[in-house]
């Protein structure tokens, strides 16, 4: 099973050749959980009800502008992984900045090359840093600021890369981490060598230290991890 099996995309286009073309780059890229949503009102209740990996959004959309709808994105609590590429006519500078502040992961001027699009679609998805854990995972608790982690009521031991490692899949509970993205995540001191194998190594360590919580910690055999909630 590869990440191309599990990812799920939005695209919000409201020209139906463009929405056409995206969507069989998608696929002959071997995507295959797609959805397509021609308006942007339509797209805040089908993205919320999908909960998606990645959405690629038009600006200029009927029912509700994309900029509106990225910052309905990124203020739903319950979206905090999904991230958006922006595919749009409108390229001024001050256009860019606006897509950016209104929460996109990246800028993609129209027309775009399919190559570079898939590109870009695929460093968006490898980036993993979470927003903020959900509290309460089950008695697990984690504090960001203090950097600790609590179950049922007593503090883990756990070095900086388990906990970093731990929060980037609890705040992504549900979907599944490839261990490039977990990677991509938690790699804070390049000076160190780290490989995908060490995910493991470190997933075994915080299986080992969380006890009957580690059930919430499901192999994804191929790809990578993902907490079950």
């Amino acid at each position: 099973m590869s990440v191309e099996d599990i990812v799920q995309i939005a695209v919000v286009e409201d020209d139906p050749t463009i929405r056409t073309i995206l969507e069989m780059a998608l696929a002959g890229a071997g995507f295959r959980h797609v959805r397509s949503y021609a308006r942007g009102d339509e797209a805040v209740r089908g993205i919320a009800a999908t909960k998606p990996d990645l959405v690629l959004l038009d600006v200029m959309l009927p029912g509700e502008d994309g900029l509106s709808v990225a910052r309905r994105i990124k203020s739903d609590p319950s979206l905090p992984a999904t991230r958006i590429i922006m595919i749009t006519a409108k390229t001024q500078s001050e256009d860019i900045v606006a897509g950016l502040d209104a929460g996109a992961d990246d800028y993609v001027p129209k027309p775009f090359d399919r190559k570079v699009l898939l590109a870009r679609i695929r460093a968006v998805l490898r980036r993993g840093a979470p927003v903020a854990p959900p509290e309460g995972l089950d008695g697990l608790v984690l504090d960001e600021a203090s950097r600790t982690a609590v179950l049922d009521g007593e503090e883990l031991s756990l070095p900086r890369a388990e906990f970093d490692i731990l929060s980037v899949l609890a705040a992504n509970a549900g979907r599944v981490m490839n261990r490039q993205r977990i990677l991509d995540a938690v790699l804070k001191e390049p000076e160190k060598p780290v490989t995908e194998r060490t995910i493991d190594v470190q997933i075994a360590n915080i299986r080992r230290k969380t006890g009957r919580w580690a059930e919430h910690i499901e192999t994804i055999r191929g790809v990578g991890y993902r907490i079950k909630l």
